[in-house]
């Protein structure tokens, strides 16, 4: 027999539905002309921070495994794939296929070191896992930092080629699609149904026979791809990468994204990655000057009105009110239960049948009169 095909549910494909909406619109508005080069520069920027979110979400809300050297492995991706970059346009030309093998460079070398500080988080948890991915993410930094001009560019950073600014936008988006792909089929296949109890019970994991070194070494590969991927984009995006972007405040602002976003969210994480590096543009752009020094205050003010507002519980009227998730999933329970639907062909106004409910609810019943319907079926007896 075969089985019964699943139901269609949008909820599944609405990221990639809103992701390539947005995509054309922008495409077409940079095609034409009326996106400017300073909106070019921040939708490449958004791209690549959704990335860095994303990735981060399944190590730290699937696997709940706390990482603080995510812009480590963004820091081994921007070196390793921009300088394979400045050795292949000479030959190939600044176009797609450098463009790839770079980024196959750089997520490749981000995946080998995310296997290297997995190793520890077989054994490590908690505090003293993010004490180790902290050490790494200043290692790679300080070994970029000192190393010879020739190589990496040392203390003055690694001159890298520059994409076509109309289209690597557009090329940023698109892996954001294929990151979504890869990462959301893989939680909802049986490996995320593992990797998800390995963060509820360990214990409990292992005696089920799931093979949790296994798990955790690809969790911590796959997002350490994706995030030399991410450091690839920024390579492109910047013509020059230096140490010092990729510190430990940079990684501290990857974790608030997915932590804004709600842990375990894929689409909240996107929604946090697209609103936090909005903010960091345009806070860069107002407080110019003297100015300056606000920054990181008003960026941490909004950050905390942020916190209290999704898990204060005396706002929770509120959200409630303004949760336009809950009030969607209300209507369309509403749409889908059967006293509210008017147009019903089982209900009981259509139904034909011989006696009215008014006739029926009207008989008389009494004993002494002969002409009495039973409405259990009984015949009457010698006694009626």
């Amino acid at each position: 027999m075969k089985r019964p095909a699943k139901n269609f549910q949008w909820k599944h494909f609405a990221n990639y539905i809103v992701i390539s909406v947005l995509l054309i619109f922008f495409a077409v508005s940079s095609m034409t002309g009326n996106l400017r080069s300073s909106g070019q520069y921040l939708l490449e920027k958004i791209g690549y921070s959704m990335i860095l979110a994303v990735s981060l979400s399944m190590l730290v809300g699937f696997l709940g495994e706390l990482s603080l050297g995510h812009a480590g492995f963004m820091c081994v991706g921007a070196y390793i794939g921009g300088k394979t970059a400045a050795l292949l346009v000479p030959a190939l030309g600044n176009g797609l296929p450098a463009f790839l093998i770079a980024m196959a460079a750089g997520g490749i070398s981000a995946a080998v070191c995310g296997v290297i500080v997995g190793l520890p988080a077989l054994r490590l948890k908690g505090d003293y896992l993010a004490i180790v991915t902290l050490a790494f993410g200043e290692i790679v930094r300080s070994l970029f930092l000192n190393s010879s001009p020739e190589s990496f560019g040392g203390s003055l950073g690694l001159t890298t080629p520059r994409y076509d600014r109309n289209s690597l936008f557009i090329i940023a988006f698109v892996v954001v699609l294929l990151t979504l792909a890869a990462i959301q089929n893989l939680l909802r296949s049986r490996h995320g149904r593992a990797i998800t109890a390995i963060r509820d019970s360990e214990i409990a994991a292992r005696a089920t026979g799931i093979n949790v070194t296994r798990y955790k070494l690809m969790v911590f590969a796959m997002s350490a791809f994706f995030a030399g991927i991410a450091g690839v984009l920024y390579s492109y995006a910047n013509q020059t990468v230096q140490s010092s972007k990729f510190g430990f405040n940079y990684s501290i602002e990857i974790l608030v994204m997915v932590v804004l976003g709600g842990m375990g969210s894929i689409n909240g994480s996107l929604i946090a990655a697209a609103l936090i590096t909005y903010l960091n543009v345009k806070l860069t752009k107002v407080l110019t000057g003297d100015l300056a020094v606000l920054q990181n205050l008003v960026y941490a003010v909004i950050l905390i009105v942020i916190v209290i507002y999704g898990n204060a519980p005396f706002l929770a009227p509120l959200r409630e009110k303004l949760d336009l998730g809950a009030l969607l999933r209300r209507l369309t329970r509403r749409n889908a239960d059967p006293a509210y639907r008017r147009d019903d062909e089982k209900s009981w106004a259509r139904v034909p049948t011989k006696i009215k409910m008014d006739e029926l609810l009207s008989i008389d019943t009494r004993p002494e009169d002969n002409r009495a319907v039973r409405l259990n079926g009984d015949k009457p007896g010698k006694g009626d």
